[in-house]
This record gives C-alpha cells, structure tokens and sequence, in this order.
C-alpha cells in the first residue's frame, strides 16, 4: 500500500492542475481580449466573435467562442473516467453542458442571419452533450480506457492554438481601423495559459496511464 501513494499523489496533482487551468480558461473568456482605446472599445473574449464579423474574417470567428466548448468538452471526457455511481460524475456532465452553453448563439441571430454564423456554435455545443452521453457507458464498460486523456489534452491544444491564432490575425486589423497599437489582453493570455495547463495534465496522465497498461499487460503475458 504505501508504494502507491506517490502515484496517487502525482495523479491527484495533475487534476488540481487541469480544474486550475480550466478556471483559467474560463475566467479568460469574460476578460479583455482586445484592450482598445476606450472602455467600449475594449472587447472580452466573448464580445470579440460579434464585433469581428464586421470585419469579413467569416466562420473563423466561431473559434472565439471555443473556450466554453472546449471546457465542456474536457469536463464531459473527464466524467468518463469516473464510476457512474458517484454524484461528482453527474455534476461534472451537467456542468460541462451548462459552460458548453455559454457559447449558444443569440435566439435573434438564429432568426435572422445565415447558418453560417452560428451552426459551428450549436454543432459543438451538441457534440458537448453526446460525449456527456456516452460518457456513462464508457466508464461503465470501461472504467480503466486512458484515451479519454489523450483526447482531453488534443481538445485543449485546439483551445490553446486556434483562438490564438485567429486573434493574432485579427489584431493588426482592429490596429488599421483604430490607427494605434493594441497589445494582447489579459483573457488571451488566461485563455492559452490555461489550456495549456490542462493538456500538460492530460497527456502527462495519460501517458502514465498507458504506460501502466502496458506494464500490467506484459505481466500477464508472463505469467
């Protein structure tokens, strides 16, 4: 029994490290992302889609609603590693479809502005609660699967790469239009830190998952 507590302790490290870098995310969609001159022109992480599809960038401003879809994400895939029978597991699954929710589109745009603009959002919201769903019948089947880690930590890296990327490109252009300099808010920054954190958590648990797969695997082809 004791040779096993440092493994616990390592293992229980790296998700205080994912739920931080989740906080992370999620705090960072509500901060500034574009510090512009004014108060008003200072744009969050969830006013920057709209004010930017002014700018005719198209469907790529979808990726700045990402943050909550792929917080819900990670929490769906995570539940999926814990038994059904614990209350935390259900939370969690709720939870990752109410943060996946923060990215719904508005009931006017649904109305009056082309598919484009906000079916990305509603697919990714959906793909949120399927893999809720079966969630269930993958801990339930398979309790011990250490893929759902990998998967954690690639949805991070795309939470980490891709919101990036389409607000460095957009940058330079919000600078023409307000004839200035802008730097990078404190959400971006939240937002990449953040999810880099949980895919360092993810990989690294689920590289010590495999890993324990696999020495358990070559013990019973010796025995």
């Amino acid at each position: 029994m004791p040779a096993k507590q440092p493994v616990d302790r390592r293992a229980a490290g790296r998700l205080n490290l994912l739920f931080v870098g989740l906080t992370a995310v999620l705090l960072g969609y509500f901060m500034v992302w574009l510090p512009g001159p004014a108060v008003g022109l200072q744009l969050i992480g969830i006013e920057l889609g709209e004010w930017i599809k002014f700018l005719g960038v198209g469907g790529r401003r979808d990726w700045f609603y990402l943050p909550p879809i792929v917080i819900g994400l990670v929490l769906a895939l995570l539940a999926a590693t814990w038994p059904n029978g614990r209350p935390a597991t259900w939370l969690a699954r709720g939870g990752a479809v109410a943060v996946a929710l923060l990215a719904f589109p508005a009931v006017a745009a649904i109305q009056l502005e082309p598919r484009g603009e906000w079916l990305p959002r509603l697919l990714g919201i959906g793909v949120v609660i399927v893999v809720a769903g079966l969630g269930a019948g993958v801990a339930a089947r398979a309790p011990d699967a250490h893929w759902p880690w990998l998967l954690m930590g690639l949805v991070a890296l795309a939470g980490l790469l891709l919101p990036t990327i389409q607000y460095l490109a957009v940058r330079p252009v919000a600078e023409a239009i307000m004839r200035r300099p802008l730097g990078v808010g404190p959400g971006v920054w939240l937002n990449g830190g953040g999810a880099l954190l949980v895919a360092a958590a993810a990989l690294l648990e689920w590289r010590a998952r495999w890993t324990a797969a696999k020495i358990k695997d070559s013990r019973r082809a010796t025995v």
